[in-house]
């Protein structure tokens, strides 16, 4: 984890799901530069595009201070999640992977996708109690 200088008690770079989705983006980062080079602004793009917006979206609406708001971030969050399972199996199909690591990613992101729904419905909880 890189250094935080800041005096805060917790920020968005604390809550797991946030963690998760930044080990994902890493991953994918490093896995989209073994396809072929005609999918650099295609598909490579698209795959990194959506798993940085996984964290983004999650820190954005950390930000946001307002639980409806940042609800709506990790709804984000979460399409972006999906979105990245059908540009696994389009890798499988194109065969730029093998089943395996299609669906180990696949699992990964299900975890991930778990994690941020429990995060969500923590943020509906709290919004009901205000």
């Amino acid at each position: 984890m890189m250094e935080n200088n800041r005096n805060r008690k917790s920020d968005f770079e604390s809550l797991e799901v946030w963690q998760e989705g930044r080990k994902l983006r890493i991953e994918i980062s490093a896995l989209v530069k073994k396809f072929p080079a005609e999918e650099k602004y295609r598909l490579n793009d698209q795959m990194i595009r959506a798993s940085r917006s996984v964290t983004v979206n999650i820190a954005e609406g950390y930000g946001r201070f307002h639980y409806q708001e940042n609800i709506q971030f990790c709804r984000t969050s979460r399409g972006s999640l999906y979105e990245l399972i059908d540009h696994f199996i389009t890798a499988y199909d194109e065969k730029y992977i093998d089943e395996k690591t299609c669906n180990m990613y696949k699992d990964k992101i299900d975890i991930i996708i778990a994690k941020l729904n429990g995060y969500i419905a923590y943020l509906k909880k709290r919004k009901s109690e205000d």
